[in-house]
């Protein structure tokens, strides 16, 4: 007798990734992959790596990183409420991220561009100043 989908379903890791709406489709997830910025239970891995419930996912989207437990599997790429259901990221990626988010903000806070632009005097003490330091 032939195992049904249903029991035992094998998804590749692009597949997956893009089913959970991490990537817009699945080529990018590939090129992901190939690229470093997935790993696998923290392994580097390849785009056919077949799928396992309770597998750990670190993934690099831009800024962020997220590390998520697989928690279901799927092929059909369905609404984002669905595709929730298919991972839950740890704790100390969810803190981690936010800490790195806070971090991003205060940076952009410190650098804030002057309220005006600098006077004639202004620049001329801009400029002794750059000249007796060396600057």
């Amino acid at each position: 007798m032939a195992a049904t989908n249903t029991e035992d379903p094998k998804v590749r890791l692009d597949k997956w990734l893009w089913a959970a709406r991490f990537y817009k489709t699945r080529a990018l997830a590939k090129e992901a992959i190939e690229g470093g910025k997935v790993h696998y239970n923290s392994q580097r891995t390849k785009p056919g790596k077949i799928v396992e419930t309770g597998a750990k996912v670190s993934l690099r989207l831009g800024w962020q990183e997220k590390i998520v437990v697989v928690d279901d599997i799927s092929d059909r790429r369905r609404g984002a409420p669905e595709a929730q259901k298919l991972y839950h990221e740890t704790d100390d990626s969810v803190k981690k991220r936010e800490d790195l988010a806070w971090q991003r903000k205060t940076m952009q806070a410190a650098q804030l561009p002057p309220a005006r632009r600098p006077s004639k005097k202004d620049r001329r003490d801009i400029q002794r100043f750059r000249d007796q330091n060396g600057l």
